[in-house]
């Protein structure tokens, strides 16, 4: 039987890859409205991309529910999407940022611009506003501009997926966002229990088992009450070492 299960499971997660692949393709016709015309500066345009893309993502994490894929358990969900909200979550998975954009599609995103190359995620990125991560003195205008502006904006603060080992190491570039320009700081702790999708791991080397994600938000942070004694760049250091050791000791 265990034999069984982990076929089917093979089976069901191959066809979730090539699903999500063919909804990609699919996106470029159904977004065309927002990426023939930009979205750029429109939020209203902007929110109705991410409502669309959000229906999609939320029916492919459905699938793979159904499949037994996974299965994910949210806390704290209706916390999200408050305006001027900076949301730092960890990345132990592939699937992170549609586990959470398919449940809390208002949010904004910082993204890797590699994705832009991404047949399946381009036109995503382009109609939502999602952000691209060039680093650059413009991007940075842009991301002070969406929090203040009063959009809620998500960032992986690792800038990559959590390694084997767990331990999470953040770049205090977000964290700095946050003190700067965000209402609130709210941290996201995704657990998942086997770990899987990681970075460099072939699709079909999955686990024994189903996976569980169990995905808490967490209390808020004032970035004010940071800032209150010490400077941008110490309490900027300071948070995040906080937030380093929160979320090691939360997502193990």
């Amino acid at each position: 039987m265990k034999r069984l299960d982990y076929l089917r499971r093979l089976l069901a997660t191959a066809f979730g890859f090539v699903l999500f692949g063919v909804a990609g393709v699919l996106f470029k016709l159904a977004l065309l409205p927002y990426t023939l015309n930009s979205t750029r500066g429109d939020v209203a345009r902007q929110l109705k991309a991410r409502k669309l893309v959000g229906g999609v993502w939320l029916f492919f994490v459905r699938y793979l529910q159904w499949a037994g894929v996974l299965s994910v358990r949210f806390n704290g969900l209706e916390k999200l999407g408050r305006p001027g909200q900076l949301v730092l979550a960890n990345h132990p998975s592939l699937l992170d940022v549609v586990l959470l954009l398919s449940h809390a599609p208002m949010l904004n995103c910082i993204v890797k611009k590699d994705l832009l190359g991404n047949p399946a995620m381009k036109s995503p990125i382009l109609a939502t506003g999602f952000i691209p991560n060039d680093e650059s003195v413009e991007m940075m205008e842009e991301v002070d501009a969406v929090l203040k502006g009063g959009q809620s904006l998500l960032i992986f603060p690792e800038g990559t997926r959590t390694g084997w080992d767990g331990q999470v190491k953040l770049h205090r570039g977000a964290v700095s966002i946050g003190l700067r320009s965000a209402a609130v700081i709210t941290p996201v702790v995704i657990k998942m229990t086997p770990p899987n999708f990681k970075k460099g791991q072939p699709w079909y080397r999955i686990p024994p088992q189903k996976i569980h994600y169990e995905i808490t938000v967490g209390e808020d942070i004032d970035p004010q009450s940071w800032l209150a004694e010490k400077p941008l760049p110490i309490a900027a250091r300071r948070l995040n070492e906080y937030l380093q050791n929160y979320f090691i000791k939360h997502s193990l």
